[in-house]
């Protein structure tokens, strides 16, 4: 069974393995996204944990030739809420389609109907990193 520890071991392996990219020459090509599908709340519930937030969460990215080394955006004090700065979910993954070679501006697929939609519907990507 993993614990909490246990995980954090497995990911700090697997992030540091980015040095293997710098090395490989392999950090212009290859994009690295760690993020999960809920932030977490900033209070311990009366079971010890901490529910899903979905107002703040983070993720982190790398390589694909961005300009990474850097945090983009604030919480308040209590992390409640995002403060300076923040996030949408469809700009990550703009720019991870970008990084893919994909122009979310003109990409579209067919829906069930055939009809063409967008990949996502806001087309910008996280300026900071590109």
């Amino acid at each position: 069974m993993l614990t909490l520890t246990g995980n954090r071991v497995r990911m700090c392996d697997g992030v540091s393995r980015r040095s293997f990219l710098q090395i490989g020459g392999l950090d212009k090509d290859v994009t690295v996204v760690v993020w999960g599908e809920f932030g977490r709340t900033p209070k311990i519930n009366e079971r010890a944990g901490r529910d899903h937030w979905p107002g703040v969460h983070a993720a982190l990215l790398a390589g694909g030739g961005m300009r990474t080394g850097q945090v983009i955006g604030s919480t308040n004090r209590l992390a409640e809420e995002a403060a300076d700065r923040p996030v949408h979910m469809q700009e990550v993954f703009a720019t991870v389609y970008r990084n893919l070679g994909i122009n979310v501006a003109s990409t579209t697929i067919p829906d069930n109907n055939g009809r063409p939609q967008y990949l996502v519907e806001r087309h910008d990507v996280i300026g900071e990193l590109v």
